[in-house]
């Protein structure tokens, strides 16, 4: 058996099982779940649509390079929604199923296993990136959030030894549990080093297209680059998913864009890894990604569960609107787990302990303290959960 799999932890809705164990709510309440991050929206029609219209796609091996047509509405895509001249959808954009496959499969391809590598990683953070690197037989480290920077990652703070060990470094903007957005300049502070140090940036993105403002969509990662000179998106890899944008988690559909000697070499794995997306996924992916009316409703939805639900919880808890994401990170009174279970066993609503989803780093776990709450059940079941959350909360005081 491989040995780096007992290095990896328990996934964080393991721990969550493990810690309402015995736990009994009452029989009176329906549950409510704002634990995980899973879309409850319905998918759109026409997107179902064009599943159904591509069956005969299921009759042969896909390319792992994917079709063309779904590659050049992908470069086209990023175009519309940066500003930017597109990327090449040959040599820069790759489909992938789904972008959690694609974020662990990347640290197997740029990590050397004989060296002595460090994959830097957001704390709190998805689990994905640490199980990367440490199967890909590097050692994971963190740089921890700072609520004084929104819950940013303060890469000043990395230690040059670090940097010059490190091979790659997942970032998560907007942010997971958080909502926060890299600005310009954090990212020509990520660049730059980068550059020195030659390590690749995984930009984690899936959360890009649920954001609070029509106005003020996020910056993204090759916009970024764009903006400070980086054309060739020299050691950036961009990953994204329509999972959250299009309410098609069971779609496992997204893509990979940026730097083309990274791509190549990324190709090549995959040929290998054995993924590659039918021609009926892809059909309908293609639908998904050149319409963005059913993108617009979505983000609705979502606001008016914010509008509705942060000002039940505020009154209780600190916790605010975030830039982005369909996350609440919310601070407790005391243990975060013992709030958990406790709002559980008394209410019958699952949040999840933001200790959970974060490590030990410098003397301290950064989600400890705070609850995540996924706003994805229906608007009445959110507002119904916050009630119950706010309920629970009073009888700390």
């Amino acid at each position: 058996m491989n040995p780096r799999l007992d290095a990896l932890h328990p996934y964080p809705f393991e721990k969550l099982r493990a810690l309402m164990a015995g736990a009994v709510p009452p029989a009176g309440l329906a549950p409510v779940s704002l634990s995980i991050g899973e879309p409850k929206h319905p998918t759109p029609a026409f997107i179902e649509d064009a599943l159904r219209a591509s069956l005969k796609g299921l009759s042969a091996y896909p390319a792992t390079k994917g079709s063309p047509a779904l590659r050049q509405a992908i470069a086209a895509w990023i175009a519309r929604r940066y500003g930017i001249a597109p990327p090449d959808a040959d040599t820069q954009v790759l489909p992938v199923l789904g972008s959690r496959e694609a974020l662990f499969a990347l640290a197997q391809t740029v990590i050397d296993p004989s060296s002595d590598s460090i994959v830097l990683c957001p704390n709190p953070f998805y689990q994905i990136y640490e199980g990367a690197a440490l199967l890909a037989g590097a050692t994971p480290a963190f740089v921890n959030a700072d609520p004084a920077r929104n819950f940013g990652s303060d890469w000043s703070s990395v230690p040059a030894e670090t940097w010059r060990r490190t091979a790659l470094v997942y970032v998560c903007s907007p942010g997971n549990p958080a909502g926060n957005v890299m600005d310009l300049d954090a990212w020509r502070t990520l660049f730059a080093l980068s550059q020195e140090h030659g390590f690749v940036i995984a930009a984690d993105e899936c959360y890009s297209e649920i954001y609070l403002d029509e106005a003020e969509p996020p910056l993204g990662a090759m916009q970024a680059a764009q903006a400070v000179g980086l054309t060739d998106y020299r050691n950036l890899i961009v990953f994204s998913s329509l999972s959250k944008r299009s309410n098609v988690p069971g779609l496992r559909s997204g893509f990979v864009a940026g730097d083309a000697a990274l791509i190549a070499r990324f190709l090549l794995y995959r040929t290998y890894h054995g993924s590659a997306m039918s021609e009926t996924v892809a059909a309908a992916s293609l639908a998904a990604w050149n319409d963005e009316a059913h993108v617009i409703e979505n983000r609705r939805q979502y606001r008016a569960k914010f509008d509705a639900v942060l000002p039940i919880l505020q009154d209780v808890l600190d916790v605010a609107r975030p830039d982005a994401s369909f996350y609440l990170w919310a601070r407790t009174p005391g243990s975060d787990t013992v709030f958990a279970r406790g709002v559980f066993e008394q209410q019958n609503v699952a949040v999840l302990p933001g200790s959970y989803l974060a490590r030990e780093a410098h003397g301290t776990n950064p989600g400890a303290g705070r609850i995540r709450i996924a706003l994805v059940a229906p608007l009445d079941a959110c507002v119904e959960g916050a009630q119950r959350i706010a309920a629970y909360a009073r009888t700390l005081r």
